[in-house]
């Protein structure tokens, strides 16, 4: 993918899953990738493979819920390869299988923390050091649940994934003209850890009732990623791509 070599590129939740593949995937592009996640042997992991690879890494341990750490992240980012150009911000959690009139208040605090005011304060952050160097790339995880909840019990991260592309169309509207592009991915059944803790009881079942008749892989998601984070996509923004083997088209 073209316009990516030295970029920096910061992605939240880059221990494992799409995080991860997206990395990984970003450095081969060419990008200098500020790892960044709660749990330091994950990250550091992710890290050392890019390395291993020939590619340049970091990771830096933040707790996104805590926005003084957001903000750290942000300056050891600057402090280690510069001002942030291209964003991943993947970082996110889901709710225990709960119905929705029993769900406590401090569940909701959690999953919005993590998957809404997260997200927001890293555009924040991001939108002002890319407008330090004129311009960038924002890609927000979003999912398919944002646009047609496909589980019962998991309303929380439902609404906060409709939340996140929102704000991906509002930024993409307001920094546009600034020379920022923001989109966002939209995975559906993905073999991730958070896919297979959510109680579906036969993953078989569920891969069969796709189109393509099969559950998606990280790096699937991680490639259409880079797409949106190069300049191959220079005319897309405030888009949102489903990496879902099907499932809103049915």
């Amino acid at each position: 993918m073209s316009g990516l070599a030295n970029r920096v590129a910061l992605v939240t939740g880059g221990g494992s899953g799409i995080g991860r593949a997206a990395a990984i995937a970003l450095a081969r592009a060419g990008a200098r990738v500020v790892v960044a996640g709660r749990r330091a042997p994950e990250g550091e992991e992710t890290a050392a493979q890019i390395e291993a690879a020939g590619g340049r890494a970091a990771f830096v341990r933040a707790d996104l819920e805590e926005p003084a750490q957001i903000e750290a992240l942000f300056e050891a980012a600057r402090r280690r390869f510069g001002p942030v150009t291209v964003a991943f911000n993947n970082a996110g959690v889901q709710e225990p299988r709960t119905p929705l009139a029993t769900v406590a208040p401090q569940v909701y605090d959690h999953v919005f923390g993590v998957n809404v005011r997260a997200v927001l304060l890293c555009m924040q952050h991001e939108i002002r050091q890319m407008l330090e160097v004129g311009g960038g790339v924002i890609v927000n995880n979003a999912s398919v649940s944002g646009a047609r909840n496909p589980n019962t019990g998991l309303a929380l991260y439902s609404a906060s994934k409709a939340a996140v592309i929102s704000l991906t169309r509002s930024a993409a509207m307001e920094y546009g003209p600034r020379n920022i592009r923001v989109n966002a991915v939209s995975p559906g059944r993905v073999r991730t850890a958070m896919m297979l803790a959510s109680g579906i009881a036969d993953m078989s079942e569920v891969a069969c009732g796709l189109p393509l008749g099969r559950l998606g892989r990280p790096e699937e998601v991680a490639e259409a990623v880079v797409w949106l984070a190069s300049s191959a996509s220079g005319f897309v923004t405030g888009h949102v791509l489903a990496v879902d083997g099907g499932f809103l088209a049915q």
